[in-house]
């Protein structure tokens, strides 16, 4: 395993949690794959794309959604292949939510695929999602 490629891999996660924290929709969606794929407790099925995680995100927003913060922590990083990686996390996120006043805290696990791209950037290219027992 390359020790660059994992740092790098390091850093764009870091990114993506930050901009997912800060409830920057531009910079979160922009460290995602067109092609992505996700898999979230809260959702019936398979967001086939990044355009389906974004349609679904707007409606979520529209029901009161708001990140108030995320933090992870336990994070592992396995480079596999040559341009593929993958993080496992714990993730403590704060939401806002129309039916939560003060907001409220989910704590999940998360298996996020990385792929680098021929620019060198690392992209999101699946994310599951699972609560955290």
């Amino acid at each position: 395993m390359s020790a660059d490629a994992e740092a790098e891999v390091r850093a764009a996660a870091a990114d993506l949690v930050a901009a997912f924290a800060a409830h920057d929709t531009d910079r979160y969606f922009a460290a995602i794959a067109e092609d992505a794929t996700f898999l979230f407790p809260t959702h019936p099925g398979l967001l086939a794309t990044r355009a389906a995680y974004e349609a679904a995100w707007r409606a979520w927003e529209l029901d009161g959604f708001r990140v108030l913060g995320c933090r992870t922590d336990d994070t592992e990083v396995r480079v596999v292949a040559d341009g593929l990686a993958l993080l496992t996390h714990r993730v403590h996120t704060r939401l806002a939510a129309k039916d939560a006043a003060d907001g409220e805290e989910v704590r999940e696990r998360e298996t996020v695929v990385f792929r680098r791209f021929s620019d060198g950037r690392w992209l999101v290219v699946h994310e599951h999602l699972s609560p955290e027992p």
